[in-house]
């Protein structure tokens, strides 16, 4: 008898394997989706991983209820990059599809319940027992969901449970539907009208049909069908109906046999529309890195391009994608960030039209869908042959990948960080880009230390690219020292009289401007000066963002908000102060400062709407913005044309950023910021406000010496025993309970220290010591180059089950994170 091994959306360490009836044998293919019964009532969409004929003698064996797919929707690559993605970053094969396939190819079941049959054993009930019970009484088949909602959202689950339990209710279980088709109405004529004479005839019957006749004229107009090009056309019933109320006279028309109603799947995805242009010439200095790039790729599967800001990489990338498909194969371009997608779609639209598509997690579900849909198609006229995208992007079912591109390969945003699987987007796509024998570019302005490592020992083939494109000068960068201005009480709020007056001469020059802050909201807490009380998150230990906007205190990590009361809890006081400043309130200082200027806010805030950062990006591109304030997301390749002065208001809060990489990020986020000034036309300007002048990453940003900047750190990473010379597996514990999470990571360090001795450090709490109502705790565990990764994998797998297993831990989250960031 045939058995399949299938991976089901569980975070279970396990495959699980499933009977083949005699109906399904050929069916059932790797790749494919298929029904299975999971426990006693659920149902799941499961993946086929594997077919063999080894009967399982420890569990009785359930049989495939149903195969969902013509032909396979993962391809067998995609596969071992699950197993792979599972096994490195220590995480199940069901938590790796969970991530990888959008949920509307996931069909599960939901629990509906439904009262039971009369004559049930009489209970006692409580009064949230009758509420429950009479909600379900007036609405058969609710989801629990449901009855949170309805019931005001109290909790429900131990009500429900309760009635289950007394056979007052019973649960049942439905599929939930999948995504369907986007459908359409688009009209036509009736094949009856084919003659130009039949036209005119029928322009005379709707003369006394005013309505009707307007109708017929604009299908004709619309469609420009004249009798004579066979068949006429279909157009979009909405088309037809613009501008227009009602839809009555169309409907008469077609009872009169007139027009014809069709209904069409359609794609739910916006046509471009774009007109083609020719990729353009390179200049001298691209033309070298590209034709290095292509002799490196001969004996590298990975080449490191170190081009500075403006010097033209996108231009290289685009020529690199023209080759590639050229071949015949796929090209994954990932992006740190959504942001720069809007941008760059525009350039790759232009040149590749509609085989470029776009993916990240703006998309509704269905979008998703039909893009990994458009993916899989083998036909080239219907395929994405080149996807634009963020991490996700990875898990789309490629099947012939010749070329993978990571721009801006040094941000730590390609980390995923919760849930599972925790994977590194620029480790990752390496590794798929090898599955598939295709070469990947790592392209930025400021590598991170270890990629820059792995090209200086020749890991990495290397490309320097020091010229900006046209020859523009880099920015002039001018420090202003705010505890100076302070001393001297020339700081006017936010600003150092530097920053004040070249924002002043930009504006006089009708030039824009960047002013960069990286922490959003208005303030970053409330005080009361009488007393010092704070308020912080009562689900977590940290103070709460103030945000004006909304009049609200936001906790960053947990999304709780309160208003903000008008005195101080504790004493009374009404002088109640914000502290630190963030985007919203550099936005705020601005309409003080320069009354009547256009600016605009670019921060995770302003863009959680579909589409957001798209309106605000194109909105500055065009000149209808005169400042914009942002964090990070206006550092990471935005091109702005006009842009002559960057600002950047807090140098210090990324300087003393208590992580060992704190001095490489600022280097690189201040250079990336810097590099958006002066952009094609002339030289810009970048003021950078920080009370350390003499800071030695200041200093080498001054100097442009990311080589001094990269000397320094891999000397500290030495020294102390960090990546690149070591590899860090952070092992996370939570707990409700304090005593709990404390005596689990004492325990479990105890345990690692008998297996990995002085490599183990910890436990310890982190920066936030509690988050969601849970208490965390740190192990850390650094391994030298040279020790077998899997094995220390496997022991550490094995002590956190044991850990787990034993009384009193079991209700302890413990996560493993590998190469965290």
């Amino acid at each position: 008898m045939p058995y399949a091994d299938l991976i089901l959306p569980l975070p279970l360490n396990k495959v699980f394997t499933y009977l083949i009836p005699r109906s399904l044998e050929h069916e059932v293919l790797p790749g494919k989706r298929v029904l299975v019964p999971f426990g006693s009532k659920k149902i799941y969409t499961a993946i086929v991983k594997n077919i063999h004929d080894s009967e399982p003698v420890e569990f009785k064996v359930k049989e495939i209820l149903s195969v969902l797919d013509q032909e396979p929707v993962i391809a067998e690559v995609q596969i071992k990059f699950w197993e792979w993605i599972s096994s490195y970053y220590m995480c199940s094969e069901g938590e790796v599809l969970k991530a990888a396939m959008p949920s509307g190819l996931r069909l599960e079941s939901e629990t509906r319940l439904l009262p039971a049959s009369n004559g049930q054993k009489i209970y006692q009930i409580t009064e949230k027992e009758a509420l429950i019970l009479k909600l379900i009484e007036n609405k058969p088949l609710t989801k629990i969901s449901e009855l949170s909602i309805a019931s005001g959202g109290i909790p429900v689950y131990g009500t429900v449970k309760s009635l289950i339990d007394k056979n007052i209710i019973i649960a049942y279980e439905s599929l939930k539907e999948g995504i369907k088709p986007k459908k359409e109405a688009f009209i036509s004529l009736h094949p009856s009208i084919n003659t130009e004479n039949r036209l005119h005839e029928i322009a005379g019957l709707l003369e006394k049909a005013p309505r009707q006749l307007d109708i017929f004229l604009s299908y004709l107009q619309i469609s420009g069908f004249t009798g004579n090009n066979l068949p006429a056309p279909e157009i979009p019933k909405r088309r037809l109906l613009k501008n227009r109320a009602g839809n009555g006279p169309v409907k008469a028309l077609i009872d009169k046999t007139i027009l014809k109603e069709t209904i069409h799947d359609v794609s739910r995805l916006l046509p471009t529309g774009e007109e083609l242009k020719e990729v353009s010439n390179l200049n001298e200095f691209q033309a070298e890195a590209l034709e290095s790039i292509t002799d490196l790729f001969k004996t590298k599967e990975v080449v490191l391009l170190n081009g500075i800001t403006s010097a033209g990489k996108t231009e290289i990338y685009i020529h690199l994608i023209k080759q590639e498909l050229a071949r015949g194969r796929q090209v994954l371009y990932l992006l740190p960030e959504i942001a720069l997608t809007a941008q760059i779609i525009v350039r790759l639209k232009h040149i590749f039209g509609e085989k470029a598509g776009v993916y990240h997690s703006k998309f509704s579900d269905p979008e998703r869908v039909e893009i990994w849909n458009r993916v899989l198609k083998k036909d080239e006229d219907e395929s994405y042959r080149l996807i634009l995208g963020v991490r996700s992007s990875l898990f789309l079912p490629f099947t012939d990948i010749g070329l993978v591109i990571v721009d801006e390969e040094h941000e730590n945003t390609f980390k995923q960080f919760d849930p599972a699987p925790r994977y590194h987007a620029r480790d990752a796509a390496i590794m798929l880009a090898s599955m598939h024998n295709a070469k990947t570019l790592l392209g930025t302005a400021t590598p991170s230390v270890e990629s820059y490592f792995n090209a200086q020992s020749g890991k990495y083939g290397l490309v320097n690219l020091t010229r900006r494109y046209m020859e523009i000068a880099l920015p002039a960068i001018i420090i202003a020292d705010t505890r100076e201005a302070r001393k001297r009480k020339k700081m006017k709020s936010l600003f150092t009289p530097q920053l004040l007056e070249g924002i002043e001469l930009a504006l006089s020059k009708k030039e824009q401007i960047i002013l960069f802050q990286n922490r959003r909201g208005y303030a970053l807490y409330i005080e009361c000066s009488d007393c010092g009380w704070i308020p912080a998150c009562k689900h977590c230990d940290v103070s709460m963002t103030y945000h004006k906007n909304v009049n609200q205190l936001v906790c960053h990590y947990c999304g709780f908000s309160s208003r903000p009361g008008s005195a101080c809890p504790d004493c009374g006081s009404s002088d109640v102060k914000t502290r630190g400043f963030g985007t919203e309130k550099i936005e705020d200082e601005i309409s003080i400062f320069f009354p009547g200027v256009r600016a605009g806010r670019l921060d995770l805030d302003s863009v959680r709407k579909k589409r957001a950062h798209e309106k605000i990006i194109g909105e500055f591109e065009a000149g209808n913005l005169d400042i914009l304030v942002g964090t990070q997301m206006i550092a990471k390749g935005l091109d702005f044309s006009g842009v002559s002065l960057v600002g950047i208001i807090n140098a210090d809060n990324l300087l003393f950023f208590p992580d060992f990489r704190a001095h490489e990020r600022s280097f690189q986020l201040i250079s990336q910021v810097s590099g958006r000034a002066g952009r094609k036309t002339k030289q810009g300007t970048v003021i950078i406000q920080t009370g350390f002048p003499d800071h030695p990453v200041i200093k080498n940003i001054l100097a442009n010496d990311f080589r001094k900047n990269y000397l320094e750190q891999i000397h500290e990473r030495k020294q102390f025993s960090y990546p690149p010379f070591v590899r860090l597996f952070r092992i996370i514990l939570k707990d409700q309970s304090k005593e709990i999470v404390e005596k689990a990571s004492s325990r479990l360090a105890e345990n690692l220290r008998k297996r990995f001795g002085g490599r183990v450090l910890g436990p310890e709490y982190p920066l936030i010591g509690r988050i969601q109502n849970r208490y965390i705790m740190n192990i850390l565990l650094k391994i030298e180059k040279g020790v077998s990764l899997p094995k220390v994998r496997n022991v550490l797998s094995k002590e956190i089950l044991y850990l787990q297993s034993q009384p009193g831990f079991k209700s302890c989250i413990i996560i493993p994170d590998v190469d965290p960031v």
